[in-house]
């Protein structure tokens, strides 16, 4: 029997092969591999895309955060507030700056989106920045967080690296807080042909920050206004994306209808915790994620099965070994550590089928009454 890959990149691209190709024979010709014309245009139309003044192509998504943490001058004895429950790079770019992670609760076992309670319980004279993380396609209720930033004067960083196209009432995922940074690896809802990233403001003077940061802290050659690093979108990745951009609103509807698909096929299902859309919130399901009993049991079940099912993530940011000097114990955020065992990401891609999908849940649904 044929596997269901959690993500088929073979698909998407074929239906962008040609664009990228004829665009790298121009970058091969002109030889402008760093820095040409295609990286100033991908960064134009994706602003465009976003709604936000500025766009910024750096190398990852992991350097984006940081980018944006160094340019609002995030650094050694400050703190940032994150969710536990998300991929260690929110982290570790706060770490990398010389801040302190401060971590803290999902607010439920459905959208897993960060407690905005808990942000405001956790703010100190020491808090420059509360990063959201839109987790799995949809946007955080960073309205919720705004107030309680400016408030207290720290800024808001969106991590926005799962949710391209998702948005907030009018607002895309990106333009909702003071800073965004996003992730173009190749598996993302818009996902580069190896690492990329962005950040993206509406403020002048922080987008011409993040410029000099990700080039050596240069405007020009050999000319060098502060300390910076190299982190620049290569002009082929570039091409890549641009070509991905003009079918990306295709590609989130075709996700959206896979979606509303899953929900229908286990509406009836017993033990299976379907995934919920925040009110106001336009999902772009770069993830579909159900909980379940004895999960890993279960995920052994649908890859014997070939179905590759994942888990996003298995182990909470304060359990991590590289994070336990943060003195946490297991037990202070109960709903993410509960989740962490339970969550299982169903395939999901926009050219997935309905069969395939059917059998995905037969598989499960059987799997989870073997509990």
């Amino acid at each position: 029997m044929t596997s269901i890959p959690l993500v088929d990149l073979t698909a998407q691209h074929a239906a962008v092969a040609e664009d990228v190709a004829e665009g790298w024979r121009d970058v091969l010709a002109s030889t402008s591999f760093v820095a040409g014309p295609q990286a100033a245009a991908f960064e134009s139309e994706y602003a465009a895309f976003i709604g936000s003044r500025h766009c910024i192509g750096t190398a990852n998504g992991t350097d984006a955060i940081e980018i944006a943490l160094r340019a609002l001058g995030v650094g050694a004895g400050d703190e940032c507030i994150l969710p536990t429950n998300t991929f260690i790079a929110t982290a570790e770019a706060v770490s990398r700056v010389g801040a302190t992670p401060v971590l803290v609760d999902c607010a439920d076992d459905r959208t897993y989106l960060i407690d905005t309670d808990a942000v405001e319980a956790a703010l100190t004279a020491r808090t420059r920045a509360v990063i959201p993380v839109h987790l799995y396609g949809q946007a955080a209720p960073v309205e919720r967080l705004l107030p309680l930033a400016d408030k207290a004067g720290v800024w808001v960083v969106e991590d926005a690296a799962q949710s391209q196209g998702a948005r907030r009432g009018a607002t895309a995922a990106g333009a909702l807080g003071h800073v965004a940074a996003t992730s173009f690896y190749p598996g993302k809802n818009l996902g580069a042909y190896g690492d990329a990233g962005a950040v993206l403001t509406d403020s002048n003077d922080l987008a011409a920050r993040m410029r000099l940061i990700r080039d050596h802290g240069s405007q020009r050659k050999y000319e060098h206004e502060v300390i910076g690093f190299n982190s620049r979108l290569d002009t082929l990745q570039a091409v890549v994306l641009s070509a991905k951009l003009r079918r990306l609103a295709e590609w989130n509807a075709a996700r959206l209808a896979a979606a509303e698909r899953y929900d229908r096929l286990l509406s009836h299902a017993e033990n299976i915790i379907r995934p919920r859309i925040l009110d106001g919130n336009e999902h772009v399901w770069h993830l579909y994620v159900v909980c379940v009993p004895d999960r890993d049991r279960v995920i052994k079940e649908l890859h014997a099965a070939d179905i590759g099912a994942g888990i996003h993530y298995p182990v909470p940011i304060h359990l991590t070994p590289a994070y336990v000097g943060l003195g946490y114990e297991e037990g202070a955020f109960p709903v993410a550590e509960r989740v962490a065992r339970e969550l299982l990401s169903l395939p999901l891609f926009p050219e997935i089928t309905p069969s395939q999908q059917e059998r995905v849940v037969s598989v499960l649904v059987a799997a989870v009454q073997h509990t």
